[in-house]
């Protein structure tokens, strides 16, 4: 089985996306959309932009989907997913491949996910951290027995784990972490504990957009980040990606069970190669390539 497969954030590079626009009228069409419904020129930060204005999270979750949704919809007949799923901010790149969500509800939505999640950011000092070398259990063992907010966030590998938290719940989980072995135990760049109960703000306020917004049934299985196993209801598809910012992204055993479910081959879908690396890491022996525009 065919499976197409979305990443997140940290995926954006300057100049994402002009090839596609510089390559197809329906991709031009598409951004001068998206254009419209943001209420700001975001194709001018993605193809001209520097890397700081890219970081900036109210561009950089919805450049991503763009890139992906947009790069999607170009290869028109060949796109057949008979499987979706997509890394965090990718689970709605996914929803749109697959027809639960509209183009424009899609955007919207993945905009107010931002915007909520950076308020979240800036209410409280907080951050994450990417754990190599140690079996998930012992991460998970060690965050239990942590004073203050730290969890695993991103079951990224096998070995590669990634915490989210208050900063100094997880300096301190760095430090024992490291003296048990970790070969890394290295804070992030990023604006704010994701997918931690730091997130609970931005949840609430993601939900009401979600609830107010018409989902379809999908015309192929996504497999979902919160439950890792494929979900085929439009009901239980709103519960998940609503339970999504403050639950751990279980990208593993996501890709694990699509494997155990007849995925043969996975293609991902927008920016960079995150997702191919991860995917050699989970299981060589499966085939895996990128879209080439």
């Amino acid at each position: 089985m065919k499976a197409y497969i979305f990443p997140g954030q940290g995926a954006q590079f300057t100049g994402m996306g002009l090839d596609l626009y510089e390559n197809s009228l329906l991709a031009q069409g598409l951004f001068e959309q998206a254009n419209q419904i943001l209420g700001f020129p975001i194709t001018d930060i993605m193809f001209e932009g520097t890397a700081e204005q890219l970081k900036e999270t109210k561009v950089t979750q919805p450049a991503i989907f763009l890139h992906s949704v947009i790069l999607a919809k170009t290869l028109g007949a060949n796109f057949k997913p008979e499987m979706v799923a997509g890394h965090s901010l990718g689970e709605f790149s996914a929803l749109v491949a697959n027809g639960v969500l509209s183009f424009e509800d899609g955007l919207k939505l993945v905009s107010k996910r931002a915007m909520a999640m950076q308020k979240a950011c800036e209410a409280q000092e907080s951050t994450m951290a990417a754990v190599l070398g140690l079996e998930d259990v012992v991460v998970e063992e060690i965050c239990e027995n942590i004073d203050g907010v730290v969890v695993a966030a991103n079951y990224n590998c096998p070995g590669q784990l990634v915490i989210s938290g208050e900063t100094s719940a997880i300096d301190k989980a760095c430090e024992v972490l490291k003296g048990k072995g970790a070969k890394r135990a290295l804070k992030l760049p990023v604006g704010g504990a994701f997918h931690s109960p730091l997130m609970e703000p931005a949840r609430e306020e993601l939900a009401a957009a979600i609830n107010n917004t018409t989902f379809n049934e999908p015309i192929c299985p996504v497999y979902q980040n919160v439950v890792a196993k494929a979900v085929d209801n439009a009901d239980e598809i709103k519960e998940n990606l609503i339970a999504q910012l403050t639950a751990p992204v279980r990208w593993t055993q996501t890709i694990q069970q699509m494997i155990a479910d007849g995925g043969t081959e996975f293609i991902e879908v927008g920016p960079g190669k995150v997702l191919q690396g991860l995917m050699r890491k989970i299981d060589r022996n499966v085939a895996t390539s990128g879209v080439v525009v």
